[in-house]
């Protein structure tokens, strides 16, 4: 995140003493990144965040893959995901290549018998059913339907859930998740035609600080790996930190759509970036005003990129039998465009109230097993006309 926050008590310099009342000294962490030429924050802990006792492999979590070359158009029903009791075993990877994986989850709780971290990963977070509070060692974050949770690499976090009836698409990243550099000026301000500001983004609050000891799961990702380490200090020890390198929170509703008189290309609905995709928020917008505009988006080919959609509410104007949380994979290299009858029903229409995450990887994915549970048979005929 381009913004400085701080949370909680912290020294008037870096990296010098830091007592207790005890004269005993806070330990400082520097949670950094891109080998301390990325994004960084300090932290402050009452104990030193190195003590493990025991550190034992779990499983593999390495998706099993089902298509690893793909030229179809396809389609997945994302709500026949069925429920599953923890937030970790309801997390099923559907697509993957070298730089990113994406999932679908329909968790019932969050165990409080762990806390959990991903270190190859940030991970970004759409919550399209739910709603419920994010806990880290920065503070917390509320949180419901339409919000995205953007969580850095390497960190730890819980998360309380309202209820049992959650529904999240995520991403992980192996590079960082940001917002898109063209709509920041030099000093990282958000610009004036940008489709958000600052004040659109929720940052960590209400820091807790759990001075305890004992017997501290924390489930660990890395390579594809899971690991339990166990701490024998609480992991959120934290009486204060400050930096740029947190997690935080934006609401799909604050998204403020770009339009024009024709069609503009997908790139004005762009929310997030990454060294290998785009994220775009699609939502609901007043329609082209040239007097002969065709709302509907022309065919297109995606030479460079897949194209994932991913459908959240709403009318879905370019595509027929289209249900919520349903996805649609347009692959690279072959063009792709509006369902028959969706263009010239888009023609004279004044406003859309389609909701949409789209996510352009641009290397292709492979399809998981997993995916292919919720195969929509025989899509790519879907444009046939009887």
């Amino acid at each position: 995140m381009s913004r400085y926050h701080k949370l909680g008590k912290i020294p008037h310099k870096r990296h010098t003493t830091f007592k207790k009342e005890d004269g005993s000294l806070y330990q400082e962490e520097l949670f950094g990144t891109a080998g301390f030429a990325g994004m960084s924050s300090l932290i402050y802990h009452i104990y030193p965040p190195t003590v493990v006792s025991e550190i034992k492999k779990v499983k593999d979590m390495a998706p099993k893959i089902a298509v690893e070359k793909n030229m179809k158009a396809l389609s997945f029903k994302g709500f026949s995901l069925k429920p599953e009791e923890d937030y970790l075993d309801s997390r099923k990877i559907l697509f993957v290549n070298n730089d990113m994986k994406i999932g679908l989850a329909a968790p019932k709780s969050f165990s409080k018998d762990y806390f959990y971290r991903n270190g190859d990963s940030d991970e970004m977070l759409f919550i399209h059913i739910g709603s419920g509070k994010l806990r880290t060692m920065y503070g917390s974050i509320d949180f419901k339907y339409g919000d995205y949770l953007i969580i850095p690499k390497g960190t730890t976090y819980q998360i309380d859930f309202d209820t049992e009836d959650n529904r999240i698409l995520f991403i992980e990243s192996k590079a960082a998740i940001t917002t898109p550099d063209r709509y920041r000026n030099n000093y990282g301000q958000f610009l004036e035609h940008s489709p958000f500001c600052e004040r659109d983004f929720r940052l960590p609050e209400n820091l807790e600080t759990f001075d305890e000891k004992g017997k501290f799961k924390v489930l660990s990702k890395k390579q594809d790996v899971l690991w339990e380490y166990t701490h024998e200090n609480h992991p959120f020890d934290v009486v204060g930190w400050d930096g740029f390198n947190y997690p935080y929170a934006f609401s799909i509703f604050d998204f403020e759509p770009i339009t024009g008189r024709v069609h503009l290309p997908p790139p004005i609905h762009q929310q997030w970036e990454s060294a290998g995709f785009v994220v775009c928020s699609f939502v609901p917008r007043m329609y082209d005003y040239h007097p002969e505009a065709i709302p509907a988006p022309y065919h297109h080919s995606n030479i460079d990129s897949d194209e994932l959609l991913y459908y959240v509410d709403g009318d879905f104007m370019s595509r027929n039998n289209i249900d919520k949380g349903q996805i649609t994979l347009h692959t690279g290299g072959i063009p792709h465009g509006p369902h028959p009858g969706a263009i010239e029903r888009s023609v004279g229409k004044e406003k859309t109230e389609e909701m949409a995450v789209m996510i352009d990887p641009f290397s292709p994915v492979m399809i998981t097993e997993d995916a292919m549970n919720l195969q929509v048979e025989d899509y790519y005929k879907s444009w046939l006309i009887d």
